[in-house]
């Protein structure tokens, strides 16, 4: 018996004769690869292997969602006696629940939000996801990474998702938004990260870093709202959108959030070293920037300095451009507010200025910012 060749024996050879295998029987619907003897899968075998893939795909997100849904919240703000919804500014005074969202992070009702829903709260309420209510107090929040940290007030113990590693995270990852946009609660829409490591300004204009950009719909009412990996961990915390834009939305990274929730919990706030002075990001013509041996032609410009603060020690004076501290390049008034971390307080470093055409160093001991 002869064995089946994929392509025909030539230079003379005559082609040996071929034989259809035992176990490749088509169902009269199949055709035959030319040449290879192979039985082409018939239109009805591919459309079964689609729906295998929409329904792998549908399980996945089913199972994110009845993993973490029950740690999803409605956070129901009030300011001054009036109903406030997040995303609803200039609601009736008659509305009593607002529209931001939030999720639990711990058996003990520690949750996290974005600091623009619960900000000059005077009560707070928390719906969990099977409707029941709950107060909650503010532990701590941070403008800063629009992030704040609530307690629910209760005995029981709650349902509560895991926070993972943003780091892990890829462009293209299958993500799910859950919140209660528009007061619609426990709304679900999926998507994909779009890109990693974005800059996004808080509402207070500091620069969040390390922001999440998603195409996952999210709505007026998600913020506070967790952003899921397809493995059921928070990797983002649903922050912002940008208006008259479609897909385009942005969740703070789940790194960046636990490094707030750790010092909120032990500090009740972020904290944040501070040397006292008021600046603006400056632009240094190339000529200048090689002479001072920079990598780049930023620096921070001194426009005022406050009274017994640390640049007041350091002899700092108006008008001062300052180029490194600590050994690392001040690349603008972002750039140094990232160098003055809770690492930096209490810690003296040289700093590096320029003053009258000339390169002056001195030590800075940075404080707690108040």
């Amino acid at each position: 018996m002869s064995r089946v060749i994929g392509f025909p024996q030539i230079f003379g050879k005559e082609q040996e004769e071929q034989e259809e295998p035992e176990d490749q029987v088509g169902t009269g619907n199949e055709g035959v690869r030319p040449g290879t003897g192979q039985i082409i899968a018939n239109p009805q075998q591919q459309v079964a292997n689609d729906d295998q893939l929409l329904d792998a795909y549908s399980r996945t997100v089913v199972d994110v969602v009845s993993k973490v849904s029950p740690a999803v919240v409605h956070v129901q703000v009030r300011q001054g006696g009036k109903g406030v919804g997040v995303a609803n500014k200039g609601a009736s005074s008659e509305q009593t629940e607002g529209g931001g969202s939030g999720v639990i992070l711990s058996p003990d009702g520690i949750i996290l939000t974005n600091q623009h829903v619960i900000d000059e709260a005077t009560d707070i309420k928390i719906r969990g996801f099977e409707g029941q209510d709950y107060s909650a107090r503010v532990i701590g929040q941070d403008p800063d990474t629009d992030l704040a940290v609530l307690h629910a007030q209760t005995d029981a113990t709650l349902a509560y998702a895991p926070l993972g590693d943003s780091t892990k995270l890829r462009a293209g990852q299958l993500v799910v938004a859950i919140g209660n946009p528009l007061g619609f609660e426990s709304s679900v829409t999926t998507g994909v990260i779009s890109a990693v490591g974005r800059s996004l300004r808080a509402r207070n204009g500091r620069l969040i870093d390390d922001v999440l950009q998603t195409d996952a719909a999210i709505n007026p009412g998600n913020s506070g709202g967790p952003l899921i990996s397809s493995c059921g961990e928070v990797i983002g915390i649903n922050t912002a959108i940008i208006a008259r834009a479609y897909g385009i939305g942005f969740s703070v990274a789940s790194n960046t959030a636990r490094s707030t929730l750790t010092q909120i919990l032990q500090h009740g706030r972020v904290r944040r070293g501070f040397i006292g002075i008021a600046g603006q990001t400056l632009i240094l013509p190339p000529q200048m920037m090689n002479e001072l041996g920079l990598g780049e032609p930023v620096a921070v410009g001194v426009i005022d300095i406050q009274p017994q603060s640390p640049a007041v020690n350091a002899g700092l004076k108006q008008g001062d451009i300052l180029v490194k501290i600590g050994g690392q390049e001040v690349s603008g008034v972002d750039g140094l507010l990232k160098i003055l971390d809770s690492d930096s307080i209490g810690h003296s470093c040289e700093l590096t200025f320029y003053r009258d055409n000339k390169l002056y160093r001195t030590q800075i001991t940075p404080v707690d910012r108040p």
